[in-house]
């Protein structure tokens, strides 16, 4: 087991649902990550993804590419945002992280020195939608040998792929809510329900739900089938609303609080 593992056994003892923000590491500056980082541990997140902002995003609605692009901006790199762990860990934030970054900047650092750093930073999974299950074998054997977490997504399209991806699964099933990129919305795929229930029949791995989550309400909803929800879009959304006020040292400390407050009103 890791701190990831640990967290999902703890939740299930208690018979609670995992809270799991996902920011994008570098908006609106790497300062003001690790203030929003304090923010959602006192809010009650239980992990937290940390999005590596990326030029040419495959999963990434207009919210988070937004973010993406403020921080690009910035010069923020994957080595950046590993860093960025590393100090949020020195500041004594204790959640379990879960690094989503797209693979090229992986194969840039070159994967068996990518995963020393990011095992040195206190992370403990990861997740890379472009790395297909099929070509997989490689990095999951490697992220084994330093308890790293290979988080699989699984989305209703994936069909008669979904048992063997579930087999070779670390940490937690990633079940895409709906089809598309992530984003708010008001409506999911039609057969989510069944697809989530499937997944969870097939593992003994906790299964979280993403993409589109952005209300109490929708996490209540999916609680109810899952292990964890994911609220992605309407938290960067949150953050990109509070940049006036994140951006002015006499403001930063309200900004931070509607974050806070925000997320703390998602968790159950």
């Amino acid at each position: 087991m890791n701190e990831l593992d640990a967290a999902f056994a703890k939740l299930k003892a208690e018979g609670r649902t995992a809270l799991i923000p996902f920011i994008t590491v570098g908006d609106p500056d790497l300062g003001a990550t690790l203030d929003i980082l304090e923010a959602l541990e006192q809010a009650g997140a239980d992990v937290v993804e940390l999005g590596v902002p990326y030029s040419d995003p495959l999963a990434d609605g207009p919210v988070i590419q937004r973010a993406s692009e403020r921080a690009l901006r910035h010069g923020i790199t994957i080595a950046s945002c590993i860093r960025t762990a590393a100090q949020a860990r020195e500041r004594g934030i204790s959640l379990p992280f879960v690094l989503f970054t797209y693979y090229n900047p992986v194969l840039q650092m070159g994967v068996e020195g990518f995963l020393q750093e990011v095992k040195a930073a206190g992370i403990s999974g990861l997740i890379i939608p472009d790395l297909p299950f099929e070509e997989s074998e490689e990095m999951l054997e490697l992220a084994d040998a330093v308890n790293i977490k290979l988080i699989p997504l699984v989305a209703p399209t994936s069909s008669g792929r979904i048992s063997r991806i579930l087999d070779r699964a670390r940490g937690f099933i990633y079940c895409v809510s709906s089809l598309g990129v992530t984003g708010e919305r008001t409506s999911f795929h039609t057969g989510v329900d069944e697809f989530i229930a499937s997944v969870k029949a097939q593992t003994d791995l906790p299964v979280a739900v993403g993409f589109g989550i952005s209300s109490r309400e929708q996490v209540e909803r999916f609680a109810k089938l899952c292990d964890g929800a994911v609220v992605g879009s309407a938290i960067v959304r949150k953050i990109e609303d509070s940049l006036p006020l994140l951006e002015s040292p006499d403001t930063k400390s309200q900004g931070l609080l509607q974050i806070r407050d925000f997320v703390a009103q998602l968790k159950l």
